[in-house]
């Protein structure tokens, strides 16, 4: 052990002082209007060479101050080109030598070009993906066709992510994926992301970021990669802010609004929305029992349809005092309160022996949910290249359900029977995450990260149910007690090195954690002391290397390898046997083992003027690989969970951003993906007949295609079309499906106020069809939501936009590295 460490530290210590002789530099600047000496955002950046070809090297956008900044440029004499519309564009000439190498070009002025500002008034509009070195970044802005919706809505117009019916989110289609907000989980888990990105406004988000095959430096959890939400928080000066409200034509409608302040010294914001939601939704089951060899013996059919609606409050603050331009102490916290109901209403026919012929069973769900997270945060900058930082998270999620069902069956030679269920359920969730981070350029081209981060979490799941023929004759249902008790400790440590020499680039990291679980299952009458836990502690190393080599014009390959995990989720977990449908029974498997995969992924990206190719190869291998398996005993279907069987997915990714005539931009994904599970053989607790699966593999693929128009008098036009192709599942497989989103939106009075109108689903496609079969049965399901969702957002902005004092705006200058041109 002593050798490797040591060879893999003089490896990274070569390649450290090797770096230092790449011949290569950078520059940066800040683009402002010359007239009031405002900055200037989303104005296109980009550096040609000088002879005549004058060959596209790079470029990018200024953020929202102004602000650019280019590196990794081969010595050399360049024209810098700055342009944006309805001004001027400015051009400069700069070398990069060995004597200069990281040249600072301060204030760059923009005049206006008054002749084609009155030829034709034209939207800008932030481009809705962008690819940054270990990601891909996509501006929620710019989603027209999801105004007024949800973060679930938006992820699933999101490029590689998929949202089913029940919100379970999906990447390059493996459900196995981490989804954070502000680049921690903030209270998420895999139990409840589902309901409580139904509550977070689609406007309170600013971008969100796929990290397919993330470094040591990021949690390792979700063997397909991490999902982050970022949150708005604009660091502009001055005060500024938005209202907005929007309706739909289901009986939904929604309102927010925030406001920013911002003086140099102190940032401040705060946001908050209502959403009120109103949804239909249908799914038919048809299972057909079988004898042991395959022939049809009975069947059980089921056509089902539910009226959802609920409301929500998403309330989001912030402070943050810059002690002096190196010391920056942030205080942030933000809730969300909820109430859901639904109506659910299933229809049964059956010719099993012994059985009811046909039955209805009513369910009526309330549910109220909310949750608190509070962060405070301190970064202190040692040098412009050197810093650390710290954070302290806690996160609250409670929910409080009821659920009653009523079910009156029908049987043979005139029979009636009629139940009454109402289950209570207590949900607590509590977690605590400290963080410290520390960053060093050594150069432009050269760093160390390293850090710590330690997860405390705990929750409690008691489950109540009262039983009788009627509501009068109910009483406590024993069988049906159950309190689940979870908690997880996660302790890690990473570090990770990353350097360039000329053309190739290599980052390195490894991460350690330890994880310490405990599971209590009580039944009616159990008391915590008195029922021994289940334990799984282990250790486990994560690995990560990238490789990255620029190519000539503008071409450049990346190669990397990460280690993963997939811990089992909470209910996986719980051994609860759930027989409120004694038709369908489900329970959970405490000695469940998590997932580990290896992935690999090659990247190609090339850029030209107006376009840009992205190609991606990837391989995932994953051990033990938890799925939901059913199997019939008697007339009484069981699913549960389990450690079953070994996978590998194999695939491309093809991302295409095409800009058209100046007006038209469409981006274009398409995903295909080689899926393969291999057989198993797996023997529920308390059975003695095996539940199998036949070796299955499967070719995948799925496309998405997003086309934004910018056409004059402020109007943008924007589709959204989406396709998943049949794709393999445990014991079966899912159908594809298909859908179109449609959105225009229209801006007035300078931009001031702005009007949006969008379609979702306009073919009423978008549906989940799934075929299953196991030992005695096979099984045929499809569900759906009703589409064709109208949404109509009305939008003001208000404030002051223009630049800070001269005092401050020099220490804002300082805190983003520009010096103040005199």
């Amino acid at each position: 052990m002593k050798d490797v460490v040591l060879t893999i530290f003089l490896v990274l210590l070569g390649t450290a002082v090797f770096s230092q002789t790449g011949q290569t530099g950078s520059i940066k600047g800040k683009i402002i209007d010359a007239k009031t000496k405002e900055a200037l955002e989303f104005v296109n950046v980009s550096i040609r060479t000088k002879d005549s070809g004058k060959t596209l090297v790079t470029g990018t956008v200024t953020d929202s101050t102004g602000v650019f900044h280019l590196s990794r440029i081969k010595n050399g004499t360049y024209i810098l080109s700055a342009s944006y519309i309805g001004y001027r564009t400015l051009e400069k000439e700069f070398t990069i030598s060995s004597k200069e190498r990281n040249i600072n070009l301060r204030n760059l002025l923009l005049e206006e070009d008054a002749q084609a500002i009155s030829e034709v008034q034209v939207v800008a509009q932030r481009a809705q993906m962008r690819f940054e070195i270990d990601k891909k970044v996509f501006d929620v802005a710019s989603n027209i066709s999801q105004a007024g919706g949800s973060a679930s809505d938006i992820l699933g117009n999101i490029p590689s992510v998929e949202v089913d019916n029940e919100g379970e989110i999906s990447l390059r289609g493996n459900s196995s994926v981490t989804i954070w907000i502000n680049g921690k989980a903030s209270g998420l888990t895999a139990d409840n992301q589902a309901q409580i990105l139904e509550q977070i406004p689609a406007e309170s988000i600013e971008r969100i970021e796929l990290i397919t095959n993330p470094s040591a430096k990021f949690s390792p959890e979700g063997t397909s990669g991490i999902i982050n939400i970022i949150l708005k928080k604009d660091r502009k000066a001055g005060y500024y802010g938005s209202i907005q409200t929007g309706a739909d034509t289901q009986g939904g409608y929604n309102a927010s609004a925030n406001i920013n302040y911002n003086s140099g010294k102190v940032e401040t914001y705060l946001n908050a929305g209502y959403r009120q939601r109103k949804s239909e939704g249908e799914d038919n089951t048809n299972r057909t029992n079988t004898d042991e060899a395959g022939n049809p013996v009975s069947y059980l059919n089921q056509k089902g349809k539910s009226d959802r609606n609920g409301s929500s409050v998403f309330v989001r603050a912030g402070i943050t005092y810059n002690f002096t331009p190196k010391d920056h102490l942030s205080l942030e916290a933000f809730a969300h309160f909820g109430d859901r109901k639904s109506d659910n209403m299933i229809r049964y026919e059956s010719n099993v022996p012994g059985s009811f012929t046909t039955s209805e069973r009513l369910t009526h769900s309330k549910n109220s949910s909310n949750g608190n997270n509070i962060n405070l945060d301190y970064k202190h900058e040692f040098n412009k290249n050197s810093n650390i930082t710290a954070r302290a998270s806690w996160d609250l999620w409670k929910s409080d359900g009821t659920d009653t069902y009523k079910q009156h069956s029908f049987y043979p030679e005139g029979k009636e029977t009629a139940s009454w269920q109402q289950q209570e359920s207590d949900n607590r969730s509590q977690s605590w995450e400290f963080q410290v981070d520390y960053v060093n350029k050594f150069s432009e081209d050269s760093k160390v990260e390293a850090g710590y981060k330690g997860s405390l979490s705990n929750r409690k799941s008691p489950v109540e149910t009262y039983s009788g023929a009627t509501e009068a004759s109910a009483v406590l249902d024993e069988l049906l007690f159950n309190k689940y008790i979870y908690d997880q400790n996660i302790q890690a440590l990473y570090a990770t090195y990353s350097t360039k020499l000329n053309q190739f680039g290599v980052q390195v990291g490894l991460r350690g954690e330890y994880t310490d679980t405990e599971t209590k299952s009580l039944g009616y009458g159990e008391h915590r002391s008195e029922v021994k836990p289940y334990k799984n502690d282990y250790f486990s190393l994560f690995p990560s290397v990238f490789l990255s080599y620029s190519l000539p014009k503008d071409n450049e390959v990346q190669i990397n390898y990460t280690r993963r995990i997939s811990r089992p989720r909470g209910w996986q977990l719980n051994p609860f046997v759930n027989m409120t449908d004694s038709l369908n029974i489900s329970y959970g498997n405490p000695y469940l083992d998590p997932e580990f995969s290896n992935s690999f992924e090659v990247n190609y990206i090339k850029n030209w003027e107006k376009h840009t190719l992205s190609l991606s190869a990837y391989y995932r291998n994953t051990d033990d690989v938890i799925q939901r398996i059913r199997y019939r005993e008697g007339d009484v279907m069981k699913s549960t969970s389990a450690n079953i069987t070994r996978s590998s997915s194999t695939g491309a990714e093809i991302v295409a951003k095409n800009k058209f005539f100046s007006f038209l931009d469409i981006t274009t994904t398409m995903n295909l993906y080689y899926n393969k599970l291999d057989g198993f053989s797996y023997t529920p607790e308390g059975t003695d007949t095996p539940v199998t699966g036949e070796k299955d593999d499967n070719f995948s693929w799925n496309a998405k295609m997003i086309a934004n128009a910018m056409l004059p008098y402020a109007i943008s036009l924007q589709a959204t079309g989406n396709y998943n192709s049949r794709r393999i599942i445990a014991q079966g497989h899912r159908k594809s499906n298909y859908s179109i989103d449609l959105g225009a939106r229209k801006s007035f009075f300078n931009r001031k106020v702005t009007f949006s109108v969008n379609v979702q689903d306009i073919l009423n496609s978008r549906n989940w069809h799934s075929v299953t079969s196991g030992n005695g049965f096979r099984q045929d399901s499809d569900s759906w939501r009703k589409g064709q969702v109208f949404r109509f957002t009305l939008s003001y902005n208000f404030g002051n936009m223009k630049a800070t004092p001269k005092k401050q705006q020099r220490q804002q200058n300082e805190m983003n590295g520009i010096e103040e041109e005199f």
